[in-house]
């Protein structure tokens, strides 16, 4: 019996691969670059808030846009939103500090739904399928992990899982909810 798990054991060992090159980029880790990429987008659109480029109305419009939507003192909640968009887009592009660019991106998202909820699901009534979709993408990438081709795949978050899908999820939750409580209210 012994003799029989050594053997075993030594073919497994002889089986393994001796090469150190990595296996090669899979369709799985092109397509959720593909994926992430949709992040650049968001982060345009983040642009467009902030600094009025891509032709945005900048921070000062978006600001009395924010104050009309009830988030007061409105620059205030423009930087917030354009600076979660920018940095939350660009971290899932990049597939860097993916749970955290995650929960930005569902954090700004929720609150989006939170604004457009009224007018129902679909856009083209003005309702919340877009920041769903961003939102249901962004969660997506988290749990899956974002790919060899991303700049997180040697850290440990970078490989998915439910604790980095709990973590921007939560993160992202717990940011939206703080930001709802404020609507309304003038600091």
């Amino acid at each position: 019996m012994k003799l029989t798990a050594e053997r075993l054991r030594t073919s497994v060992r002889s089986a393994a691969p001796t090469s150190t090159h990595p296996p090669p980029v899979s369709a799985a880790d092109v397509g959720l670059l593909v994926l992430r990429l949709a992040g650049l987008l968001l982060a345009g659109h983040g642009a467009q808030k902030l600094f009025g480029l891509f032709g945005g109305a900048g921070l000062s419009a978006t600001g009395k846009g924010f104050e009309a939507l009830g988030y007061r003192p409105g620059v205030l909640f423009a930087t917030l939103g354009g600076a979660s968009e920018l940095c939350g887009g660009l971290g899932l592009a990049l597939g860097l500090f993916t749970p955290l660019a995650a929960a930005a991106v569902i954090g700004v998202m929720i609150n989006a739904m939170s604004v457009s909820s009224g007018s129902g699901l679909w856009a083209d009534k003005g309702g919340m399928e877009y920041p769903l979709c961003l939102a249901l993408v962004a969660i997506a990438v988290s749990a899956i992990g974002p790919g060899r081709l991303a700049l997180d795949r040697s850290f440990r978050w970078g490989q998915g899982g439910w604790w980095s899908a709990a973590v921007a999820l939560g993160m992202g939750g717990i940011g939206a909810g703080i930001v709802l409580s404020l609507q309304g209210v003038t600091l």
